[in-house]
């Protein structure tokens, strides 16, 4: 198997763990509000809906790509929350049904890409694995989202190593979101997976350094906990500065969460 289908399958997955949860919730439940403000429960799935959608045309049609887009130019925190609206008249059944035919659509999308060739992109264009990874960031970041919500743990953990490997990759990506200039002293992660494996990335001898939990190290990135709630710790003053402000996603940071704003998690 290769390394994008690896990811697409674990993309695969990890869906499914959050399409039985919000399957079987009933109307009202759709519109708990998340941890995230002004977005319910539908608003998330809406969101991933979207974005699956988006990396879809992205691969299989840049042209149509290329018009979708057009509106986030200018701002796009307010293009993501203007395509909201084409789902806002869905009823909860539609939009499952309207969201799982875009899972399936961007894998397939995704995996017929030809070696070599990479996805046009918001920013830059990205090959088909690396724009799979973001899937899976945005699929744990709003999925984590609805499980807070419900005060119940996903079991996350096929995705994490694509997740670990996409936050490396735009570690930049919290100095960019606040108009700083990211340090060209490289960092060292040495993260920790459920295995007790160490997933190690950088130079050995670096003197900016995290590690941590794998778990951990994803809620940290993707701003779904406050860094006083985690097991993630930094060596270094710079790297120290960074679990401040990490996050593997473009656009403004958001609030984020509060120290002990979430009570342990309940099945």
């Amino acid at each position: 198997m290769t390394q994008l289908e690896t990811v697409l399958k674990d993309l695969a997955t990890e869906g499914e763990k959050l399409d039985r949860l919000v399957s079987g919730l009933d109307a009202d439940q759709w519109r708990l509000p998340t941890p995230a403000p002004g977005w319910t429960i539908r608003d998330q799935i809406a969101h991933l809906t979207f974005v699956f959608r988006l990396a879809a045309t992205a691969a299989s049609d840049a042209a149509a790509f290329e018009a979708m887009t057009a509106p986030a130019k200018g701002n796009f925190d307010a293009a993501v929350n203007a395509a909201l609206k084409d789902y806002e008249n869905d009823t909860p059944e539609v939009l499952l049904a309207r969201w799982r035919a875009e899972r399936e659509r961007v894998t397939g999308a995704l995996a017929a890409v030809p070696a070599g060739q990479n996805v046009p992109w918001l920013v830059n264009p990205l090959p088909p694995v690396v724009l799979a990874s973001a899937g899976i960031m945005e699929q744990f970041a709003h999925g984590q989202d609805v499980a807070d919500t419900l005060g119940v743990d996903l079991g996350w953990s096929e995705g994490l190593p694509h997740l670990v490997v996409f936050a490396v990759l735009t570690r930049d990506f919290g100095y960019l979101s606040r108009g700083l200039t990211p340090p060209a002293e490289e960092f060292r992660f040495e993260i920790t997976a459920p295995s007790g494996e160490v997933w190690a990335y950088g130079p050995e001898d670096a003197r900016q350094r995290v590690s941590g939990p794998a778990l951990d190290f994803c809620l940290l990135v993707t701003r779904r906990r406050h860094r006083a709630d985690l097991a993630v710790t930094a060596v270094g003053e710079e790297a120290e500065r960074w679990l401040d402000i990490a996050q593997a996603y473009r656009g403004p940071a958001g609030a984020g969460r509060t120290p002990g704003q979430f009570a342990p998690a309940r099945v």
